[in-house]
């Protein structure tokens, strides 16, 4: 046996016993931090895991088996034009109601068909720190500076991260493009507005699908809100279209598997169990396919193997140390965060950025959670650092990010987060 290769295996078992041999479970503090973390997990499951990240899957499934390598080489590659692939990467999250970890099989998906690092990282970065609904709830919620300091701090911030990753690692980067530039190019033999269309429809159902309900019950957001399940179902008939006169698959076999969703929807008052029905009716109708759909379903459920214990080990470990967004209760006390990022001094700065770096926000949640933390008297610069560094980075994101790019890059990658960041809110808070 080579014991060298069995370090990692033997420290994480001993970790494991004595966590568990020494867990001083009677006292109250770990108990309710332990509660919290499965308070967290159980609401990530029932609130994000259906309308996030599946459907965030099949678009990374989508990436990856209907865009050809070329393609996103082109646009993203070491070889593109980077004012081209930097403008498309950092503005591209902005239509996507996307998480840190939602965001993460998209990232996963364009890196592996040949994105280069520096765009990849941009498009990592951007996606949930920018996406169109966050910022318009920040500016309604939390005010107009605000909400105009992190549109322009994400994408800023998106580019110039980007940029330093791709300078510190170009002669890695030199190397991979020399690997893509020796892909082929290949006639695409469907159109480009069809694979498009595709992917929009996918994105759409994504966007409305976790539609918030926003500030107010009247608006234009609040129409949306309360037609949002009627607007999916009409997204979803779209996918029915686009699986039968683009992905070419037979008529009979995608009107057969909406007879259940229809169904769902007409018999149950709780419109994710129709939700769920077309998830899985989906899922039968791809893998009885074996060319190019259920090449696609396969390339999703790949990105779930790999993307769903991470996260949910991360959000477990998160909710354990700093609570769940409804119900707090962390080892970490909240009553100590909201002291330490008062004013707007380095420190509380730096503490805003790595607190909200670790923690977990599900889409739109850093919202309500600041308010309350400004409510309580945090500075107006730790807040914008805890916005450009909160949604755009996790525990969990951070893991699957590592299984991607590596530790070394992972790392640093967070630490530019951290201190653009910190550095932001110190600027933000001297003027505001």
């Amino acid at each position: 046996m080579h014991w060298r290769s069995e370090w990692k295996s033997l420290f994480w078992v001993l970790a494991v016993f004595l966590t568990a041999y020494f867990l001083p479970i009677t006292s109250q503090t770990v108990t309710l931090g332990i509660s919290s973390g499965l308070d967290l997990l159980q609401w990530y499951a029932r609130e994000h895991v259906l309308l996030c990240l599946i459907p965030a899957f099949f678009i990374a499934g989508t990436i990856s088996v209907f865009i050809s390598q070329a393609a996103v080489i082109k646009y993203f590659g070491s070889e593109a034009k980077k004012w081209v692939s930097y403008l498309i990467a950092s503005v591209s999250g902005s239509i996507l109601a996307v998480c840190s970890c939602t965001v993460l099989p998209l990232f996963s998906g364009i890196h592996k068909r040949g994105a280069g690092l520096g765009p990849a990282i941009t498009f990592l970065y951007s996606g949930p720190a920018i996406n169109i609904l966050a910022i318009i709830l920040t500016a309604r919620v939390l005010g107009f500076n605000l909400g105009i300091a992190r549109v322009i701090g994400a994408v800023v911030f998106s580019v110039v991260i980007g940029l330093i990753m791709h300078f510190i690692y170009r002669k890695e980067e030199a190397q991979r493009a020399v690997g893509n530039l020796a892909f082929p190019e290949t006639d695409d033999d469907r159109p480009l507005w069809q694979t498009v269309t595709h992917f929009v429809i996918l994105v759409g159902i994504l966007i409305f699908a976790t539609w918030g309900p926003g500030a107010g019950d009247t608006g234009v957001w609040a129409w949306i809100f309360q037609r949002k399940w009627f607007i999916v179902s009409l997204w979803g008939l779209g996918l029915g279209a686009s699986l039968i006169f683009i992905l070419k698959m037979s008529w009979w076999q995608v009107t057969l598997s909406s007879v259940p969703v229809i169904a769902a929807a007409l018999y149950t008052s709780n419109p994710l169990v129709a939700f769920a029905t077309s998830v899985v009716m989906l899922t039968i109708l791809l893998s009885f396919n074996h060319e190019e759909p259920g090449e696609w379903l396969g390339e999703t459920w790949g990105f779930a193997k790999q993307i769903l214990p991470l996260l949910a080990a991360g959000v477990l470990v998160a909710g354990i140390l700093l609570g769940s967004p409804e119900h707090g209760g962390g080892i970490i006390p909240g009553e100590w965060i909201s002291q330490w990022v008062g004013g707007n001094s380095l420190w509380s700065n730096l503490f805003a950025s790595v607190v909200g770096a670790f923690m977990y926000f599900a889409t739109l949640t850093e919202i309500p959670i600041l308010q309350g933390l400004l409510n309580n008297g945090m500075g107006q610069g730790p807040a914008l650092a805890l916005l450009l560094a909160g949604p755009a980075l996790s525990l969990p994101n951070m893991l699957v990010i590592r299984s991607v790019i590596g530790t070394q890059k992972t790392v640093v990658y967070v630490v530019l987060v951290v201190v653009m960041a910190t550095v932001s809110g110190l600027i933000f808070g001297a003027f505001f």
